[in-house]
């Protein structure tokens, strides 16, 4: 029953900043301009943000919360550097999630959802060859998150996104993920043809070997790299 005395919650303001400078983090995270381990100084974003200190120190409150910024008493707040461990069980659950998306998505997919997302494959393969290498990567992460989508749980989405950045942030370290960029788009072909068949157990036999491969891969890469 609603209170007639008045409402419950005063109105929200049009823009929250402290999520908008929390969205800035997130960005400079994922892109590699804050690196692991690196301190992210509250009057330094503060004073490039323009706002005060309050806000931001609320934005990195948050991103602690998910795991992506730790603090350091008397040190301040530093982006989180995962360790091998770390992100093996990020892939871990990375895996979980995107198996049973996927085997949802195969039931609900239309027509005009599978020429997305063979059209996000070769959009993929487009950018090896013009060198954007970055933004391929940035792309990839689309792929798997469409077919998050396609499988109708926005709750799996929602992780997903939050999974995908603790991985950028701590593959941000590496500085590479293959030494063949064209080995990331063709690997999703056996992707692209299972969602053509419509073979659901296929789909899911192929999507566990691409993302197992893509583990191993930035896994022993990160305990040569960073260990």
């Amino acid at each position: 029953m609603m209170n007639d005395e008045g409402p419950l919650f005063s109105e929200l303001e049009s823009t929250d900043l402290a999520s908008r400078i929390a969205d800035q983090v997130l960005k400079a995270i994922g892109d590699g301009r804050l690196r692991p381990g690196e301190k992210v100084g509250e009057a330094r974003l503060a004073r490039e943000l323009g706002t005060s200190r309050a806000p931001v120190r609320e934005a990195l409150r948050l991103l602690e919360s998910q795991g992506l910024i730790v603090t350091h008493p008397r040190r301040g707040f530093f982006v989180h550097a995962y360790d091998a461990d770390e992100l093996d069980d990020i892939y871990d659950l990375r895996e979980c999630l995107e198996l049973h998306a996927a085997s949802a998505a195969v039931a609900r997919m239309t027509e005009a959802d599978f020429d997305r997302l063979a059209a996000q494959v070769e959009r993929m393969k487009r950018l090896v060859d013009e060198g954007q290498l970055k933004e391929q990567v940035e792309q990839d992460y689309a792929f798997h998150r469409m077919l998050c989508v396609l499988g109708g749980n926005m709750r799996i989405v929602r992780m997903f996104d939050q999974i995908a950045l603790q991985l950028r942030a701590g593959i941000a370290l590496l500085g590479r993920v293959y030494d063949d960029p064209r080995e990331i788009a063709r690997s999703h072909d056996p992707l692209i043809e299972a969602l053509r068949a419509r073979d659901a157990e296929r789909l899911r036999r192929e999507l566990r070997e691409h993302l197992e491969d893509a583990r191993i891969h930035v896994i022993q890469l990160y305990r040569g790299d960073a260990g």
